[in-house]
Parts: structure tokens; sequence; C-alpha cells
């Protein structure tokens, strides 16, 4: 990464112009054009320094309803687990860890009844008999631009 790329990031990550050509905005302040600017951050995508470019939304102001939620299964299964799991648009993150209960995901449904649909029929369909589920009591949000 050179000192352009860190620019870069500092706009993606804080600074992201709300216009209909953002890039060429970001390449205007940093006097380079719209193709060099999306060209670095391709680059830095497939090279694994930045995972997303898009936006992140409060969803509880949309009217949503978030959990995480995590099931038990065993190791042959997990891969049929995590196949069901994915197949919400609604399931925003999904990962394995060691010890039980072993798979986690979050779920955030347009309601609390959608959510709970969700995690009905990912217990008819894996066959697991509960669903651990954490709702969120209060909400911590750090801010966080990296350097």
């Amino acid at each position: 990464m050179d000192e352009k790329d860190r620019e870069i990031l500092q706009m993606l990550q804080g600074r992201f112009p709300l216009d209909s050509e953002p890039y060429t905005k970001i390449g205007d302040k940093l006097w380079m054009d719209e193709v060099s600017v999306i060209s670095r951050i391709a680059r830095m995508i497939e090279n694994g320094t930045i995972r997303y470019v898009g936006p992140f939304f409060d969803s509880r102001k949309l009217g949503y309803t978030g959990c995480l939620a995590a099931i038990n299964v065993p190791e042959a299964e997990i891969e049929k687990a995590a196949e069901v799991i994915n197949q919400f648009a609604e399931v925003t993150h999904n990962y394995q860890r060691k010890g039980e209960p072993n798979i986690w995901f979050t779920v955030i449904a347009s309601s609390e009844a959608r959510r709970e649909e969700i995690f009905s029929q990912i217990k008819s369909e894996t066959g697991v008999k509960e669903i651990l589920k954490f709702p969120a009591k209060k909400l911590f949000k750090v801010k966080v631009d990296l350097d």
C-alpha cells in the first residue's frame, strides 16, 4: 500500500461522498481520475486489504429485529447446517467456533415473526432441537477508522 491507497481507505471509511459518481469525487480530492481510484480499490479487495465496500445501516431504526444465535451440530453435519443457514438473505454472519455450540450466526429480519420463522425452518432442516438466542439488551457501537 502506498500513500494514495491509505488516502482512499480514509475516504471509504468516513468521508464517502453521497454522489452519483462517488469515485470521481474521491479522485478529485486526491488528484486522481475515477478509473485509478476504482482500480486501486479493486486491487485492495483482491489482495484482502478491503473485505467490504458498502453501507452499514442501523437496522433497528429501519424497523428490523436482529438476534445472535447458535446451534450445535455433529462435526460431519457442519457443512450441511451452514448451507441451510446461508439460504436466508436475513443471515448476515455465519461462522464455526470450537466447543459447543459450534455454529453461530446473526439474523436480521423484518419482524420477530419472520425471525422465528427462520429459526423454525433452520431447526427443521438441520434436525437440531434447540437454537440458542442472544438478542441484544444494549447496543454498543464503536466507530473505528483505521489509519
